[in-house]
């Protein structure tokens, strides 16, 4: 329990530092919260997004999953995207990978994990589609880390197939959606991917009603 009461104490220092510094910074985040920006994110307990982007409480809107996947089944992230982006109006979608992800590593094995399996079957599909580039590659880890970038570029497509962001491009002309990959050794992002408005998607995942 002395693992827990240390949180317990962290957050009442962290609280009272809040407010010594600006006695009306709890005021603020109790009326309103209007983000700008929306993080699909990797479960990672070292990929923290408000640490990486120095933003503050209000500022980002997060959802995390193991390996920052976006399927289009999992109601959670459906109904976290579209309270997003159609009542908050978040203006960028940010899918947040990182090299060395365990989740992909995990994908890239033919070890059997479980209920875990059925997540990750996810991710060995964006292998099997990429499966020439990857196999060319000799060095595990640089495979790994093209893997996870590839797995990005698909969460990214995946979020341009849904109804709700092909009927705000079409009204709105927004959100932006954006790919990243985060390095653990270094703690820089590399931005690989970015799509909008005005990006064409493959036909048969166009809807006529947002043409």
């Amino acid at each position: 329990m002395k693992e827990i009461e240390k949180l317990i104490s962290n957050n009442k220092e962290w609280a009272e530092g809040q407010v010594a510094k600006d006695p009306q910074f709890f005021k603020r985040l109790e009326d309103i919260q209007t983000p700008q920006f929306l993080w699909i994110g990797c479960s990672d307990s070292r990929v923290p997004a408000d640490q990486i982007t120095g933003t503050q409480p209000g500022q980002i809107f997060v959802h995390r999953n193991i390996a920052n996947m976006v399927i289009h089944t999992d109601l959670n992230l459906l109904s976290v995207l579209e309270y997003a982006v159609v009542y908050l109006k978040v203006k960028h979608i940010i899918v947040c990978g990182h090299y060395n992800c365990g989740g992909v590593k995990a994908a890239m094995s033919n070890q059997n994990f479980g209920i875990i399996n059925k997540w990750v079957r996810n991710i060995k599909d964006v292998y099997r589609i990429h499966r020439m580039e990857l196999d060319a590659l000799t060095d595990e880890t640089e495979r790994l880390d093209r893997l996870v970038e590839l797995n990005v570029i698909e969460q990214v497509h995946n979020l341009s197939k849904t109804t709700v962001i092909q009927k705000l491009w079409n009204t709105e002309q927004r959100p932006f959606i954006h790919g990243w990959v985060y390095g653990l050794n270094n703690g820089i992002v590399n931005p690989i991917v970015t799509m909008s408005h005005e990006d064409h998607l493959d036909p048969i995942y166009e809807f006529d009603d947002f043409k």
